[in-house]
């Protein structure tokens, strides 16, 4: 690979540092942008990371779909937290409930941990690698309504593996549905 289509392939790495090295010094001018630049390809030469093989496809539709759904959650989330915290107050209830992922693939996880936690009354406190189990902290969750949470992930899940998993996670979340087990 030539030097050139490294530095190509690092352009967005150089973006960003460059971008923080302007955030970092406050001041957007000609000289703090050009020794930013100089600063992140220096740094991106010298310490190069290594390369990630992922099997993301991005596929700009089903992305802005989840983009749209993660805005309508995060607005119907905070209204479900204002009600709890209106109506039961400190005595409101919450539970912790396994959720068994369909996909084995770390980036996916992570990224649907991610959206899980986005929105208020939700997140995950820990993943299971080893059994592919996120284990999901919901306000509001009473007796019996485990297998919402666990339909809502795993609805998740399926957004996400749209947008940007591979074929053979768009096959696993297209078939069959696994649930977790509830953990009270």
């Amino acid at each position: 690979m030539s030097r050139a289509v490294r530095l190509l392939r690092r352009l967005p790495l150089i973006c960003w540092l460059t971008l923080v090295w302007i955030l970092l010094w406050g001041t957007f001018d000609v000289g703090t942008v050009l020794f930013g630049l100089l600063v992140a390809v220096l740094v991106s030469t010298v310490f190069p990371l290594p390369p990630v093989a992922t099997n993301i496809v991005v596929r700009p539709g089903a992305l802005l779909r989840l983009i749209a759904y993660l805005a309508y959650d995060l607005l119907i989330s905070t209204v479900r937290v204002t009600w709890q915290a209106v109506r039961y107050g400190p005595s409101a209830k919450a539970g912790i409930v396994a959720v068994t992922l369909l996909t084995d693939s770390d980036h996916l996880t992570a990224m649907v941990a991610n959206a899980v936690s986005l929105a208020p009354g939700k997140f995950v406190l820990q993943v299971d690698r080893a059994h592919g189990i996120c284990y999901v902290y919901a306000l509001g969750v009473r007796e019996g309504d485990e297998d919402a949470v666990r339909r809502e992930v795993l609805g998740l899940e399926a957004r996400v593996v749209r947008a940007v998993g591979g074929k053979a996670e768009l096959e696993l979340v297209g078939g069959r549905k696994r649930l977790g087990k509830a953990v009270r």
